[in-house]
């Protein structure tokens, strides 16, 4: 079977839905922490529609990282060409990510994180190294969902590595490559359940201790599975054996994965419940998209909106985080009036991530992303895929 891997002249087939999906995980995500009780940006004034609130999201968050990391390996392999160059695939990515990070640190330090951030915690900020360092007030620091750039970070530095063997893997022997990865993000949480100390527990009260925590969710090598996963997955589609899961039904295992990761012990609703789901739904829009099926999520608008979906991403929590304590004051509201700020936020998130888009992203990508005297075929870009922090 031909594929883009080997033609290195022909571009890899675009997969419009699965950029319109990518803002349904964000959107996932600002739920998630727009749910919080400390720091609070929960609106409801009512306990329980507060507490109903924050049960129905606390792992959407979890989720979409996962679905981002494996989304991400998946694009990048789709994308991959055999004639790039180690050093230009760093720079693409390098200028996708950073300077729309550095807008977003800068503005959290201007508004709320200058004042009470230490050198120690927003310097390893900035350079996208925080989430290697297992206390608390620094891998979760200024804008707190950065702690997933320092995992892409690492995925691009080691992808122009790994496409190579993962290329090399027999058609036969994917299915349990990509079984493999799974097994070892299972061994992962369990090794740090069974033995990483419980206390004391996190900041936010979750039933895990920090340093739990930071290895099972925050440390970037953990994260490494799921990414090397959507990369066996791409080849798996690219080959032709994946079966053809209609949508429907691809959305309804996501949702029992979901239900799942509500009721597991807690490290495994991070990641182990809803790992298969998600790349089972990347895998089916990505065949639907292949067959040219019609979907929503293909749209015009929903593709814009995925298109927007990283400044979306890393504008969110400085816009709730900052709205409610600096500008709202806290306040909480009724069912209607909170649902009416939860909209708001979430346009003004929106705007926002629209500026970081065609203010910082698109023009340090056509001024930088390629060499000017460069004369061969532009290489589609791809997105950058990130996750919730928690």
């Amino acid at each position: 079977m031909t594929t883009p891997h080997d033609t290195p002249s022909r571009r890899p087939a675009p997969l419009p839905s699965l950029t319109g999906l990518r803002f349904i995980a964000a959107v996932l995500v600002f739920f998630f922490h727009s749910s919080f009780f400390e720091p609070l940006t929960n609106p409801f004034a009512d306990r329980g529609q507060a507490e109903g609130f924050q049960w129905l999201f606390s792992k959407a968050g979890w989720m979409g990282v996962s679905f981002f990391f494996v989304l991400s390996g998946f694009v990048l392999t789709w994308s991959s060409r055999r004639d790039d160059t180690v050093v230009a695939f760093w720079r693409r990515r390098l200028l996708k990510i950073f300077p729309n990070h550095v807008a977003m640190w800068a503005l959290a330090m201007v508004l709320f994180a200058g004042a009470a951030t230490p050198l120690t915690a927003w310097l390893p900020n900035l350079f996208l190294i925080h989430s290697w360092f297992p206390q608390h007030g620094i891998y979760i620091s200024v804008n707190a969902p950065s702690w997933s750039l320092c995992s892409e970070l690492l995925f691009y530095l080691l992808f122009p590595f790994l496409i190579r063997p993962v290329r090399r893997i027999r058609t036969e022997r994917l299915w349990a490559w990509a079984g493999a990865m799974v097994a070892g993000m299972v061994a992962l949480e369990a090794a740090v359940d069974l033995l990483v100390p419980a206390q004391p527990r996190t900041p936010e009260g979750f039933p895990i201790s920090s340093l739990q925590f930071w290895l099972g969710y925050n440390f970037p090598p953990g994260r490494l599975f799921e990414f090397v996963l959507g990369m066996l997955l791409a080849r798996l589609v690219l080959a032709g054996r994946f079966p053809r899961v209609p949508l429907a039904g691809a959305l309804a295992l996501a949702v029992a994965g979901y239900a799942l990761a509500l009721n597991v012990p807690f490290l495994y609703g991070f990641t182990v419940a809803t790992v298969v789901p998600v790349g089972v739904l990347v895998c089916a829009v990505a065949l639907a998209d292949l067959r040219d099926e019609r979907t929503l999520l293909g749209g015009r608008v929903m593709r814009w909106l995925g298109e927007v979906s990283f400044g979306f991403y890393l504008a969110q929590y400085v816009v709730l985080y900052y709205g409610r304590t600096h500008v709202l004051h806290n306040r909480t509201y009724g069912l209607v009036g909170g649902v009416l700020e939860l909209l708001v936020m979430l346009l003004v998130t929106l705007a926002l991530g629209w500026l970081l888009m065609v203010c910082v992203e698109r023009p340090v990508m056509r001024r930088w992303a390629r060499p000017r005297s460069s004369s061969t075929p532009r290489t589609p870009s791809e997105p950058v895929l990130v996750s919730p922090a928690a």
